[in-house]
């Protein structure tokens, strides 16, 4: 039986750094002497991905600066924890301006904006890209982001009861328009038929929205969407709307009970579960032999302070890890903001890892797996992750950049072609084209 064909994706930030927080400082990014703050940057990163037949070029958003670790914005200025963040959202445009097949995708959080502003704004980023949107759908975890609109965070069933109630509106306002309503005819003075239109209606909990959109029909009909939910609210919310799931699970064992929590619910929302891919994280470190491989994941992990990882660890948490002993054992904390650490982070041998272990992985990686080794031993490693997740692909993290994104696409991208794990070409023109193309 042929192994299934892998779906790839590339994680990106309009930011100094992603994942790892050693990128800005990592010597190959300070030698291309790019500006990660100019668009050239990010459509010379489409057109690299397009040519290796990625899914989608995917935006990660933070909209905020945390100062959760010991009450303190300089932390996270310091060590670009992920902050500054530019919008990523205008760069799409620009990015799809250059290429005509890649996927691209961004980050917006539901929890302070109204639906219909959202679906206008990605039923046009459809129409401008050709059906090539992609919307990652998010809900604000931290109080820094809350804070910022004059608000409070809210606990996770109240954010997600708000962001399904979103959803609803955005997908009523987007199918408001019949395909054929626009009928163009200009010696009757007819622009469209009126009664392909429709008022909405919605009177929820959370919002009120009676017009039909002022966008006419995209080519998706609204983006496709993104989720990258771990909790049972999360895992539920992507099983009914998610097109594609980014998930990060460091041990394919783990990923394997993911796959299989968020391919099972699908059914309860009369979804087959190939109708939404789980692309698994993954941060490639490539070297032309192993032992070159393993000294650019030394340099690299090298680069990453402890307090750089405490202070990105602490904001994802929402937590301030300088309340903790650093030498202590994070399994052992009983804080309900920790818990879900208690599956990510683990020693190769099973044992538990100490806050500062936890925290300095966390500032490498963010969690997610580092594959090390030349092209066809990294291509060995994803080829038995997915045999054992199950997974549908993977989203690429850089260690640096740019070079790191180039050199998978034209050292491990071949590989996996040959292999016949990945196209060698789009078989379609959307989003959700370059998705369902292996189902």
């Amino acid at each position: 039986m042929a192994a299934k064909k892998m779906h790839l994706a590339q994680f990106l930030v309009h930011g100094p750094s992603y994942h790892s927080l050693a990128m800005w400082r990592h010597p190959e990014t300070a030698a291309a002497n790019y500006d990660w703050t100019q668009p050239e940057l990010y459509q010379h990163i489409a057109k690299v991905c397009e040519r290796g037949k990625f899914d989608m070029v995917f935006f990660a958003d933070l909209n905020y600066i945390s100062d959760t670790f010991r009450g303190s914005l300089e932390p996270a200025l310091r060590y670009a924890a992920q902050a500054p963040e530019h919008d990523p959202i205008p760069l799409l445009s620009w990015m799809g301006a250059v290429t005509s097949h890649i996927g691209l995708g961004a980050t917006m959080s539901v929890s302070h904006h109204h639906p219909f502003y959202a679906a206008r704004l990605w039923a046009s980023r459809d129409h401008l890209t050709g059906g090539r949107a992609a919307w990652n759908v998010v809900t604000s975890l931290n109080h820094n982001q809350a804070a910022n609109f004059g608000e409070v965070r809210q606990d996770a069933d109240s954010r997600y009861e708000r962001a399904e109630e979103f959803m609803e509106v955005c997908q009523k306002l987007w199918h408001s328009w019949d395909e054929d309503a626009v009928v163009m005819d200009r010696e009757g003075a007819v622009f469209a038929d009126t009664a392909k239109i429709r008022r909405i209606e919605h009177k929820g909990k959370h919002f009120s929205s009676r017009r039909p959109l002022n966008v006419v029909r995209s080519p998706q009909i609204g983006p496709a969407i993104l989720q990258a939910g771990t909790s049972p609210k999360g895992i539920d919310f992507a099983a009914r709307y998610s097109d594609a799931i980014f998930a990060i699970q460091p041990r394919a064992e783990d990923a394997a009970n993911y796959f299989a929590a968020v391919k099972g619910r699908m059914a309860d929302f009369d979804r087959k579960p190939e109708a939404c891919k789980i692309l698994f994280g993954m941060q490639p470190i490539i070297g032309a032999s192993e032992a070159e491989a393993l000294e650019r994941q030394e340099l690299h992990n090298s680069l990453v302070p402890l307090d750089g990882g405490m202070a990105i660890l602490s904001a994802h948490l929402d937590f301030d890890l300088s309340k903790l002993d650093p030498d202590e054992d994070m399994a052992g904390r009983e804080e309900p903001e920790l818990q879900r650490l208690k599956t990510r982070y683990r020693k190769t041998s099973g044992e538990a890892m100490t806050v500062a272990e936890v925290a300095a992985r966390h500032g490498q990686s963010v969690g997610l797996p580092q594959f090390v080794g030349t092209p066809a031993s990294i291509a060995d490693q994803m080829e038995a992750f997915m045999a054992t997740a199950g997974g549908d692909g993977f989203m690429l993290s850089p260690i640096h950049c740019p070079g790191a994104i180039e050199e998978f696409v034209d050292l491990v991208v071949p590989e996996l072609q040959r292999r016949d794990l990945f196209r060698t070409d789009y078989a379609g023109k959307t989003q959700r084209d370059h998705l369902s193309q292996f189902d």
